[in-house]
């Protein structure tokens, strides 16, 4: 069996969660554990995610492992990373097709990439050299970005197919990440779609944001919006059929609510659109953010979609 085999529907693993989780071991498919949250960690979020790995299929996804920053990789990360998947036994580690820092500054954002030949070339190099140091194949997620880079060359579809091929990596195919990136670049995302390696994709992703009014902020603590259940409902079928989970990181509610948030997906797994549940979930405009976006200059702000810079 393939190690990607279908783990079936997931939740985030939060830590407002845990003592419900070990109480009441509920029907959830599997666990997705944000890595930094771990790998240096001892004492209780240590223990509970032992605790949850030998009930639970887990798998590990980072924020901070900055595959396209021009800082060399960050070897002792990648150690206690590879160690803390081979203690839990994770099915598979993931990242995002992201910088996060430089000069050892971690910025605690995912930013945007240039999408060129030359940064095409760079990243190929650093996925191999994270691949042969954690011994295992790397999944990268398409990020959510708010700006666009007039010297980028290669489409984003186009780029994570290359570096596939080059690589041999895996994808982790975030559809609100989609819906948000082509809202604020004032693009289609079925267009995106039409051209994404789906053979390369082994998980994907649902998440809630905040419509913004001029833009989109994937904030991940609202429902799932009903475009995004569409674009869901398209790619997953186009994967062949893979593990898919519901991350909520703000404003967390109880765990049912989660967990029945992430089965809704079951309605939109199916060949007919005209089986899909009726969602009259309304575009949630933000009245104060919940996940920082200080990076953002203000006149990038203040276009009507955030435009390239």
């Amino acid at each position: 069996m393939s190690i990607y085999a279908n783990l079936g529907l997931g939740v985030g693993l939060r830590n407002q969660h845990f003592s419900h989780i070990l109480d009441n071991n509920p029907q959830v498919d599997w666990f997705e554990a944000i890595s930094e949250n771990f790998m240096d960690s001892g004492g209780r979020p240590r223990y509970v995610l032992n605790q949850i790995a030998e009930r639970y299929p887990v798998v590990l996804h980072g924020v901070s492992m900055s595959i396209r920053s021009t800082d060399p990789l960050d070897f002792g990360y990648l150690t206690s990373l590879k160690r803390l998947a081979d203690e839990i036994n994770a099915q598979w580690l993931s990242d995002h097709l992201c910088w996060t820092g430089i000069a050892g500054i971690n910025s605690h954002d995912l930013l945007p990439l240039q999408l060129s030949e030359q940064t095409l070339t760079h990243v190929i190099s650093r996925v191999n050299q994270a691949q042969d140091a954690l011994e295992r194949e790397l999944v990268l997620e398409n990020p959510s970005t708010y700006v666009s880079f007039h010297d980028s060359t290669i489409r984003e579809p186009e780029f994570l197919n290359y570096l596939t091929q080059e690589t041999g990596c895996k994808l982790l195919l975030d559809v609100n990440n989609v819906y948000v990136t082509c809202f604020n670049a004032d693009q289609d995302p079925y267009d995106y779609l039409a051209d994404f390696p789906f053979h390369a994709v082994v998980q994907m992703h649902l998440a809630g944001h905040q419509n913004c009014g001029d833009h989109i902020v994937d904030t991940h603590d609202q429902p799932v919006h009903s475009e995004v259940w569409k674009l869901f409902s398209l790619a997953w079928r186009q994967t062949g059929t893979v593990s898919t989970l519901l991350e909520w990181d703000g404003n967390v509610p109880e765990f049912e609510n989660v967990h029945q948030e992430a089965l809704k997906a079951r309605h939109y797994m199916t060949e007919s659109d005209n089986d899909h549940p009726a969602d009259t979930t309304s575009e949630p405009v933000a009245s104060s953010l919940s996940t920082p976006i200080d990076f953002l200059v203000p006149s990038v702000m203040s276009n009507t979609h955030l435009g390239q810079l």
